[in-house]
């Protein structure tokens, strides 16, 4: 987060970056709606709260639409009913524009049914309980 931009500058500023700034408003601000923090968009980024910013984080994230997205820990400083509205908006994006999730977690629960989950322990991979053929670097 850049603490001189607003939040909703803070989340436009991908899209300005990428020069694909037609829809970008409007899209940035449906992202901080869907992350309920529509009424946070002109506040300076420094003047939020950690869960606020970390939310502020996944709809910059998101706003480009990418095709995979990697998320460490997305909801480790939100409470529970916040952590609930982005796991869903995780999923209705991954649906809505095909879009593939990888997200790294210790609240494997929080995230409900999912298409693939693969759990790393001491250093192997594994799909349920069978072993994967990868290496994981530690």
């Amino acid at each position: 987060m850049l603490s001189d931009l607003s939040v909703l500058e803070n989340v436009l500023l991908p899209r300005q970056i990428a020069k694909t700034i037609d829809t970008a408003e409007k899209d940035a601000r449906d992202l901080l709606k869907a992350v309920g923090l529509e009424d946070q968009m002109y506040k300076r980024a420094n003047k939020i709260s950690g869960g606020q910013s970390q939310r502020v984080a996944i709809a910059r994230g998101l706003i480009n639409t990418p095709s995979i997205v990697l998320a460490d820990e997305p909801t480790g400083n939100l409470d529970s009913v916040t952590s609930e509205t982005v796991v869903q908006l995780m999923k209705s994006m991954a649906k809505k524009l095909n879009q593939t999730f990888i997200i790294v977690t210790h609240e494997r629960q929080q995230f409900g049914d999912v298409d693939r989950v693969i759990t790393i322990k001491d250093g192997k991979a594994f799909e349920g309980d069978q072993p994967l053929e990868m290496e994981v670097l530690a």
